[in-house]
């Protein structure tokens, strides 16, 4: 048996969907006791709802330093948490907002390091992870050797949240020493991305994205109108990004985020195998593509052959017609 620290990201008080999986995940493989630690403003709050997904006990750290997001002090934090948890292994979510802070946590410990796993099993007492390589072309069976502790990201959606029934879990407050050096970085402003009322694409049910195949910035707008029709969030592939046609943090990909919404409606997207390791695992899949012979048909459920400034207008009309 292993027990598991998970490292819950929230929001307002209350856990995301990749927590929630990942909870579920440490639950299913671990066999032991399953922790979390959470940090920052409502913390607190957010650890009340952790044990409805299996922890058991819930670290939280809401000091005045927690509130605004710095290596230093999160990685304090983390080390904190791992020590009183005495769990042999972390799993959090294998997002580069937290790699910083796993990589220096798992230094300070003497810990290693596996990213992006998509699947988790138990071999003894070591968690052996799952990840793709080669833009998902194969996958790899990865563990830490030489002991414990270990830390392990998980891709989003790569598990499914399952409520395990269990009530609220014992909470513990973390006392987190920061010594000058952690206290070097400040947080002095901070600039929220607009996301125009759309929902996070790790979060989303259903998920627009466009490529190259729209020919320039200026044909996201089709892509944004069908994504508020619908109440999708905006995708796009790596070549549109590249191009400076949408934001970088809406890549999906390889390496951009990985998605597994309910629905996924891709225009003008190829399908590299990069883009496809991103968006495959979608529950249905539906292309638009003027090229029949484009990679990304063979793992379309519905695809239509055609241009799509002359199939996405229509579209967009006939699902505002729907929905009134």
């Amino acid at each position: 048996m292993v027990d598991i620290l998970v490292l819950v990201d929230h929001d307002g008080g209350t856990p995301k969907k990749i927590s929630n999986q990942i909870l579920t995940a440490a639950r299913a493989v671990g066999g032991g006791e399953v922790h979390a630690a959470l940090f920052g403003d409502k913390a607190s709050e957010a650890a009340g709802k952790v044990g409805a997904y299996g922890a058991t006990k819930a670290f939280v750290w809401e000091d005045e330093a927690a509130g605004a997001y710095a290596t230093e002090t999160q990685t304090a934090a983390l080390v904190a948490a791992l020590e009183a948890s005495g769990a042999q292994a972390v799993l959090y979510s294998s997002d580069p907002f937290v790699t910083d802070v796993v990589a220096r946590a798992a230094v300070r410990v003497g810990a290693g390091v596996v990213t992006d796993a998509v699947d988790l099993e138990l071999d003894g007492d070591t968690l052996v992870a799952t990840k793709p390589i080669f833009g998902g072309d194969m996958v790899s069976k990865c563990h830490v050797k030489g002991g414990r502790p270990q830390f392990i990201g998980v891709k989003a959606n790569a598990f499914t949240a399952e409520e395990s029934g269990g009530g609220a879990p014992e909470v513990a407050a973390l006392d987190v020493t920061l010594d000058e050096k952690a206290k070097r970085a400040k947080v002095t402003d901070v600039v929220e991305a607009s996301s125009g009322g759309r929902p996070e694409m790790t979060e989303a049910a259903i998920i627009v994205a466009g490529g190259r195949g729209l020919g320039d910035a200026e044909g996201f707008e089709l892509v944004e109108r069908l994504a508020d029709a619908l109440g999708a969030a905006v995708g796009a592939s790596r070549a549109a990004t590249d191009a400076g046609w949408y934001p970088h943090q809406h890549q999906i990909g390889q390496t951009g985020k990985t998605v597994s919404p309910q629905l996924y409606i891709g225009a003008g997207i190829s399908g590299a195998i990069q883009h496809r390791a991103g968006m495959q695992t979608s529950q249905t899949i539906v292309v638009i593509n003027k090229d029949a012979e484009a990679p990304i048909f063979s793992i379309a459920d519905f695809g239509v052959v055609g241009d799509l400034y002359k199939i996405l207008p229509p579209l967009i009309e006939e699902v505002g017609k729907r929905k009134l």
